[in-house]
């Protein structure tokens, strides 16, 4: 079903986003369509609308949308059915990876992108040298939410290192204070914001060719270091007092209820490892709280100090599977930085283009997440979301076994190896 809105009342923010960010110039464009498939809805969706209704009155070429619930099994599809889509928004690399394989992308021109894309980002959206997505839009999964107010009042000090966040937590006990709220949300997927922290354990202590070549199966999960990254999350929601809640907190807790104990009164919980969208659950609950003020975040903290500059991200990638001068357009529209500004300035939107000025974003939270993603020296996307599907749920599902019985390791890594084996 096509699905085209548009939301009106803010097209006037739009007016200065035109079709001069595209280089080259234009081709003639009038009364053409191009066909784009991705998984956004509701208020996502209208952004995205809103952004390409500036394209649409410029070139007077329309977009049609068509809604996803499933994004691979649709693709497979119309690929079945010789019909692929003009432009697809994937939710992770994994997916583009897939479709390479199966010589079903076209690779895009890197000059359009590359002043304003840093190489980290340009390398997630590349297979074998060719740059085949742009990012559209996207998440740092290496934040720490927090309350300053409250460190500074309890005389804590924000973690720079694995060991730092230790002692802290282990302060924090002692005082009679609970350091973490940590969730594996119901729902799909549920244990996918488990494999998170790992995923950031093993890029921090491991590094990124060690992170590579285990999510590529080189290694196996029982590797030492890889294998350090669950013993690590296991000793901490295993200590006595870390986590609110203990087990039954962990599993029965939503991810935008998890930061709530942060900002009670008094709080219950000082710290929630959580992605930067929390960021909305945070203004949504606490809609009078400062941003920067009253509520911030730290970087979750490396295992290994030299590799305090790596951090683990999701976000959509936008990619070309019908080559036209309107879909080739439209796609360097969306990467653009007016296009992207634009996009930022409707809220809830973290851009990877660095040319977007930082007073696009609303407030100094926002701001400073945007420059966590457009300047990380390394960017690594998520583990799980990197893996075959199989291996995906597989991993989910273990991690829940595991919050409720630490024994299970053991079996889970060997379990995964095998998984992750075969599946290549």
């Amino acid at each position: 079903m096509v699905v085209r809105r548009r939301a009106a009342p803010i097209l006037a923010l739009l007016a200065a986003v035109t079709t001069a960010a595209c280089t080259p110039p234009e081709p003639e464009l009038s009364g053409e369509q191009v066909d784009v498939v991705g998984l956004w809805s509701g208020p996502e969706y209208d952004a995205f609308a809103t952004v390409a209704a500036a394209w649409e009155d410029d070139t007077a070429a329309v977009v049609d949308w068509h809604g996803s619930q499933d994004i691979a099994r649709d693709l497979a599809t119309r690929l079945a059915a010789d019909d692929p889509p003009d432009l697809a928004v994937l939710p992770n690399p994994g997916l583009l990876h897939d479709l390479v394989d199966e010589g079903a992308l076209v690779p895009l021109d890197l000059d359009p992108f590359d002043q304003d894309y840093s190489p980290a980002w340009l390398d997630l959206g590349s297979d074998g040298g060719e740059l085949y997505g742009v990012f559209a839009k996207v998440s740092s999964k290496a934040t720490v939410w927090y309350s300053p107010p409250t460190f500074a009042a309890d005389g804590d000090d924000v973690p720079a290192t694995w060991d730092d966040l230790t002692v802290l937590a282990d302060r924090m006990v002692a005082d009679g204070r609970t350091p973490f709220s940590v969730v594996a949300p119901t729902g799909p997927g549920s244990g996918w914001a488990l494999t998170d922290w790992v995923s950031q354990l093993v890029l921090g202590a491991c590094g990124p060719q060690v992170y590579d070549r285990w999510v590529a199966a080189e290694i196996p999960w029982t590797d030492d270091c890889v294998r350090g990254a669950f013993d690590r999350f296991v000793a901490l929601i295993g200590t006595p007092g870390y986590v609110l809640g203990g087990t039954e907190g962990i599993l029965t807790t939503s991810d935008a209820d998890g930061v709530l104990p942060l900002y009670t009164d008094p709080p219950s919980a000082a710290m929630y490892p959580m992605a930067s969208f929390a960021q909305g659950f945070i203004t949504s609950a606490y809609p009078d709280l400062v941003p920067g003020d009253d509520y911030g975040w730290f970087r979750f903290p490396a295992v290994d100090p030299e590799h305090a500059a790596a951090i683990t991200v999701g976000g959509d990638v936008v990619v070309l599977m019908t080559d036209t001068p309107a879909a080739r357009s439209f796609l360097t529209f969306l990467a653009g930085a007016d296009a992207q500004a634009a996009w930022v300035e409707l809220g809830g939107y973290t851009s990877a283009n660095r040319s977007v000025p930082s007073d696009a974003y609303a407030d100094p939270v926002a701001r400073s997440i945007a420059d966590q993603l457009t300047h990380a020296e390394v960017t690594r996307f998520g583990a799980g979301d990197l893996m075959p599907a199989e291996l995906q749920r597989a991993w989910w599902a273990g991690m829940l076994d595991l919050v409720e019985d630490p024994a299970t390791l053991d079996a889970l890594l060997a379990s995964l190896t095998r998984i992750a084996a075969n599946a290549r």
